[in-house]
């Protein structure tokens, strides 16, 4: 039987895959790829100790957190497509040459 402890692993397994993911950061596209999957780990998290006590908040905050991170790959893809046009690449070394 599946309990509140293989949800919680897996949630803190998807969170050090997220992690590990940013602290790399290649590319911008990969960034947003590794926010989303720490974004997800958290879901699982709430939506797990949700169901645990029977209590919908942790399911509230997993689709608030849902909507937060539509919204910021809308607004992150969108200027991602600007920096593309712009610059040539969504290498995040290239974004050095904003610095004023």
């Amino acid at each position: 039987m599946i309990g509140l402890t293989h949800y919680l692993v897996l949630s803190g397994l998807l969170f050090a895959v997220g992690l590990l993911g940013v602290l790399r950061r290649k590319s911008l596209l990969m960034l947003f790829f590794a926010t989303e999957i720490l974004l997800n780990a958290a879901n699982v998290g709430f939506v797990a100790i949700s169901k645990y006590y029977m209590d919908l908040s942790g399911q509230m905050f997993a689709l608030f957190i849902i909507a937060i991170a539509a919204s910021e790959v809308a607004v992150g893809l969108g200027l991602l497509v600007l920096w593309y046009k712009r610059v040539g690449t969504i290498d995040l070394d290239s974004l050095n040459i904003m610095k004023g």
